[in-house]
């Protein structure tokens, strides 16, 4: 169809919108050329017949990308005009200007057919309102997203290619730098490659992110930072701070490629969100590439701890850091009934609680087990797979700790070097400058006094820290003494309280992996350890219970105590007697005098006190033993004698309620008991 013919009246009457769009900065500053082939488009709706103040260019564009209308405003405000029935004709060097996406791009001209727009590029003018005009222009659109991905796979299919070789120029973390030759090396400054190395060496002592930025804290020493203009700047250690140095694997000498996804949003398409890979889904991890802090199997150790570490216990399944809680146990304990692992629960004494279930499903509690048993046991099994050992503590911790002040000094001195070149430098600025210049001068003194503030404080720690460091040299007599004495080795340090409960956590994950807990008998816990390298020991744990019907060898133990009664012994002699045989109390592990006495009781078995009054007497009844006849709770007859519904007098002598044994007084209890009278008097 002929231009002519498209154009209508009503076209010229609005405006035409010359659309002006480049897809990154770089283009805008450096392709001028196609910039100025789109800006030349103003001259083709004149040549169409459109009034020159009519003609308006929107080019807010320039530097985004065209895969979508979001964050586009540009494009938004095209769309706005066009909505309100105020735009003629929209002009682009091409279509791929408008939109590279087909859902933009078919809104659009669904848009421009409604309101009577054109559309027009370099090859020509179309009405989207006309089925030859939307079929070109459609196809246009399709061609431009597909041009979008082709640009975008070739792209791509190149970094990935050049990344294979280890020759991609990916950003580098502070310490290290690429020089003109595009070889990396460390930072020439010592005393940031020193920080960084502190950084590794007090997390693998400390073993927490939290921890290591508790230490530089403490110790008044910063870490370099890299600006956006690549200059060193020292900052205060947050734990974002130490936890990016620790998983950068470039400190570990790996060049590493796609350790991050980019997936799209569900509800919104156009943007993504980025989640960070594990070790192993990284697509290219090429050793040895760049000078390292850290060897590789230090850094693989460093992230296995950061991730045992992370305390998100129900999804994760890791242990956590050592906490000073009781529980010693705490991160290890699993449930030997559904295999979840177990949380605790410090309310009402120390237990093991499997909850895992009941969160997801609102189920019962898997299993609520007493901590404290399991705990002793598995020290006690820990202490047996030790013994072996010969460590030579004393000597280990002085020298760990010998190592750790040495570090610090050298960290101090560093920072104090530092800090006394920028104030030799502040100084040697200021002397040379002009004294009349006051504008500059009163900046430079500025700097001065501030430089020489930081290196005052400084100074000031480094005398604290030397300070508090010869005071601690001096070790506790009992403290020495105890590391001293190896031959008493740990388990003796551990029952003296030397040692935290964080402490003594860590010794117990040093050889143990994890504790599986399955209550196989209601005072019975079976208890299996699993050991570093796969081996397991399983033990059966005594455990407290409610009574002595609920233990498993009541039915055994009762008839033997019943026997040795009739025989004549104490209570005292029977429960040795038991305890001899391996027999245990509900809440001990060995048979006390009162688990025999129940036991008697239970039986009808009393042994009759030294004066004291028999409890049969003639013509009258105990409460219990009227209990019996009108088969009522004990309970009932106390409440209705406190309510006067019994009228009973007290036996002074004996200090008990007795009632008449006649069939009158039991017959009057009766009726009161069904019901037929209110009160009964005795």
């Amino acid at each position: 169809m002929n231009t002519s013919e498209i154009i209508q009246p009503h076209h010229l009457s609005r405006q035409a919108l010359i659309y002006v769009r480049q897809s990154s900065p770089g283009q805008v500053m450096n392709h001028r050329e196609s910039l100025d082939l789109q800006y030349a488009l103003r001259e083709r709706p004149r040549l169409n017949g459109w009034d020159p103040s009519s003609i308006t260019i929107i080019d807010t564009d320039l530097g985004l990308t065209g895969s979508s209308a979001a964050g586009r405003p540009g494009f938004q405000e095209l769309v706005t005009r066009v909505t309100l029935g105020q735009v003629g004709i929209i002009l682009a060097y091409d279509v791929t200007r408008l939109a590279r996406n087909c859902t933009d791009w078919y809104q659009l001209l669904d848009l421009c057919g409604y309101r009577h727009c054109l559309v027009g590029d370099q090859e020509g003018i179309y009405d989207p309102a006309t089925p030859n005009g939307r079929l070109l222009l459609g196809l246009k659109g399709l061609i431009a997203e597909l041009e979008l991905s082709t640009i975008r796979a070739r792209l791509t299919a190149g970094l990935v290619n050049k990344a294979k070789r280890g020759e991609l120029a990916l950003a580098l973390p502070t310490g290290l730098i690429r020089e003109p030759s595009r070889q990396v090396v460390k930072h020439p400054d010592r005393e940031v490659q020193s920080r960084l190395e502190l950084v590794f060496e007090t997390f693998l002592r400390v073993k927490s992110v939290t921890k290591v930025v508790r230490y530089l804290n403490e110790h008044q020493l910063r870490l370099p930072r890299r600006d956006y203009e690549g200059d060193i700047h020292w900052r205060t250690p947050t734990i974002a701070t130490v936890a990016v140095i620790l998983k950068n694997p470039a400190y570990a000498g790996a060049f590493v490629y796609g350790r991050t996804q980019a997936t799209p949003k569900i509800k919104t398409a156009s943007e993504r969100t980025t989640r960070r890979m594990a070790m192993n889904q990284w697509k290219i991890c090429i050793p040895d590439k760049y000078p390292a802090y850290v060897d590789w199997p230090t850094f693989e150790k460093i992230q296995g701890m950061i991730q045992d570490n992370y305390s998100e216990y129900d999804k994760n399944k890791t242990r956590g850091v050592p906490r000073p809680g009781k529980a010693l146990l705490h991160g290890l304990v699993y449930c030997g009934e559904c295999g979840h692992k177990m949380c605790v629960q410090y309310k009402g004494g120390t237990r093991y609680i499997c909850n895992s279930l009941r969160q997801k499903y609102q189920v019962p509690v898997c299993q609520c087990l007493s901590g404290d048993p399991v705990d002793d046991c598995v020290v006690k099994a820990f202490f047996e797979a030790l013994s072996p050992m010969e460590l030579d503590v004393y000597a280990r911790a002085l020298s760990a700790g010998d190592r750790e002040q040495e570090q610090v000094r050298r960290a101090h001195q560093q920072q104090l070097e530092r800090l006394r070149y920028q104030a030799r430098l502040a100084e040697r600025q200021y002397q040379k400058s002009d004294p009349d210049n006051r504008l500059v001068t009163a900046e430079l003194e500025k700097r001065w006094e501030t430089a020489l503030q930081d290196l005052k404080r400084a100074e000031e720690d480094w005398r604290r820290l030397t300070a508090r460091q010869a005071k601690s040299i001096a070790i506790d007599p009992e403290l020495r003494t105890a590391f001293a004495d190896a031959a008493r080795g740990i388990p003796e340090l551990w029952q003296q309280g030397l040692l935290s409960q964080q402490h003594k956590k860590a010794l117990l994950r040093c050889l143990i992996d994890k504790v599986v807990i399955h209550r196989s008998a209601p005072d019975t816990v079976q208890t299996r350890i699993v050991w570093r390298g796969g081996d397991t020991t399983s033990l059966d744990v005594p455990v407290a219970v409610a009574s002595v019907a609920r233990l498993s060898c009541a039915q055994e133990m009762e008839p033997i105590a019943i026997e040795l009664f009739r025989q004549g012994q104490s209570d005292e002699e029977i429960a040795a007697e038991l305890t001899r045989r391996g027999y245990r109390s509900p809440r001990e592990l060995t048979v006390i005098p009162s688990t025999v006495r129940t036991i008697r009781i239970n039986h009808g078995l009393r042994r009759p006190r030294p004066g004291s009054k028999p409890r049969r007497i003639p013509g009258k009844l105990t409460v219990p033993q009227l209990v019996k006849v009108l088969d009522v709770p004990l309970h009932w007859v106390y409440q209705r004698i406190e309510r006067g519904e019994i009228q009973v007098p007290l036996d002074p002598e004996r200090k008990l309620y007795l009632f008449p044994d006649t069939p009158e007084a039991i017959a009057q209890l009766k009726k009161l008991k069904a019901g037929r009278i209110q009160s009964v008097r005795l």
